[in-house]
């Protein structure tokens, strides 16, 4: 099986080739189109700040060819933000994958949530064999709200989309590298769907 993880150089991309490793697969890091479009997983990793995120997909074409992907794409954090239509972070418009706007957490709660928290009414083959109230790890301070293509949801001053899916396209706004069993268990439904 081929892995490929997107690189544009948005972070947190060691940890991701880690996680996947204890998995017993090997993934490839690459920005060559046909390299991604004849992966059998893509993996859309993000840590960052939209607009410039965004800048870069535009200077590689990636834009362009993120959104044309058949096989399954998991989008991690900002890459799921992306895949949204628009973010609020840098007035940012993404890439349409997902019909929903990114907005900031309101000023009533401190910024970036980082840490641990709950997701529940887990909808999707991605969260086979994960308990509802599972913990994961997460590190933002822009969130897509709920939607009809929202999978998992969590809360932080407001319930909010933890997971999306829409087609062969998966988002999680949580670090399954980071979530520890739970994190790999949602990593290793990703890489068997079939």
């Amino acid at each position: 099986m081929k892995i490929v993880i997107i690189d544009y150089g948005a972070g947190n991309i060691q940890s991701i080739m880690f996680a996947i490793k204890r998995l017993g697969y090997k993934a490839v890091l690459s920005h060559d189109a046909e390299e991604i479009k004849n992966a059998d997983k893509v993996i859309f990793p993000g840590v960052g700040e939209a607009s410039s995120a965004m800048a870069k997909l535009k200077a590689t074409g990636l834009d362009k060819v993120i959104p044309t992907l058949k096989q399954p794409v998991l989008g991690i954090c900002l890459g799921m933000q992306l895949m949204c239509h628009s973010s609020e972070e840098g007035n940012t418009e993404g890439l349409g994958i997902f019909d929903l706007d990114v907005v900031k957490f309101s000023n009533k709660v401190k910024v970036p949530q980082i840490g641990w928290n709950q997701i529940s009414n887990l909808k999707s083959e991605l969260f086979t064999n994960i308990p509802d109230k599972s913990y994961i790890y997460l590190v933002h301070s822009f969130y897509a709200p709920i939607g009809a293509e929202t999978i998992a949801v969590s809360e932080y001053d407001v319930h909010y989309s933890a997971a999306l899916q829409k087609d062969n396209f998966y988002g999680v706004q949580f670090h399954p590298e980071k979530s520890s069993d739970v994190g790999s268990e949602i990593l290793n439904n990703f890489l068997t769907l079939t």
